[in-house]
């Protein structure tokens, strides 16, 4: 599998994802300059979680406009799967890519801590290692995951099986329907504010992210 983790000034998670990805894919992952411009041929681009341009608007909107963010957009019209998580999520829906918007938590408190996930769609390359329902624990590490739809949209999402994670029991930020995840209509894009990449080792307090990276490689390469 062909995978680029974007590198942002201020992102702190992009080695974690790398790390992820060649432990369990057995290939380091390109890393990519936020001014580059174009994209080797890839299988998969993860926009990592971090805190891009010191979030400053707000969370994810300097970086859904930066330069290679161009050429993300581009690719994921091709087809390419394209995973944002926490931050990489926030830069999703500030580009356009897939809709809502993430706002302050409702506890206007920074959260960090591992939460129970309830899977939802799992016909995708992301999910396809977990059951419907299936309840799986991440860690969150945000104070900007408040997920936000208007309620046409959200109708949308759960008729169209787009909710990819929803909240188990703890929602830590107050997301509208307990929304943890969501993919595009081709479930080729996923955006998720838990961290799978932090969770793939049992030093690390639990393996349940490690699913993803495997599916992932399975599906791609």
């Amino acid at each position: 599998m062909r995978a680029a983790v974007i590198v942002f000034p201020g992102s702190n998670c992009d080695r974690d994802v790398a790390v992820a990805l060649e432990r369990i894919c057995g290939r380091a992952p390109a890393r990519v300059w936020h001014r580059d411009r174009t994209l080797p041929a890839l299988d998969l681009i993860v926009l990592p979680g971090g805190f891009s341009y010191g979030d400053y608007l707000r969370a994810g909107a300097i970086a859904a406009r930066a330069p290679i963010l161009g050429a993300v957009i581009d690719a994921a019209a091709r087809g390419v799967r394209v995973l944002g998580i926490c931050n990489g999520f926030q830069m999703l829906t500030e580009c356009g890519l897939l809709p809502g918007a993430l706002l302050r938590n409702r506890g206007l408190k920074f959260v960090c801590r591992t939460v129970g996930l309830a899977v939802g769609a799992t016909d995708s390359a992301f999910t396809a290692g977990w059951r419907a329902g299936q309840v799986i624990r991440l860690p969150v590490s945000h104070a900007d995951g408040n997920y936000v739809v208007e309620p046409e949209t959200l109708v949308a999402l759960e008729g169209e099986g787009r909710i990819a994670f929803r909240y188990a029991g703890d929602n830590p930020n107050g997301s509208t329907g307990d929304i943890a995840g969501v993919f595009n209509p081709a479930r080729t894009v996923l955006g998720l504010m838990p961290h799978p990449e932090r969770a793939i080792e049992p030093a690390h307090g639990g393996t349940d992210g490690a699913a993803m990276f495997r599916t992932l490689a399975a599906a791609l390469t």
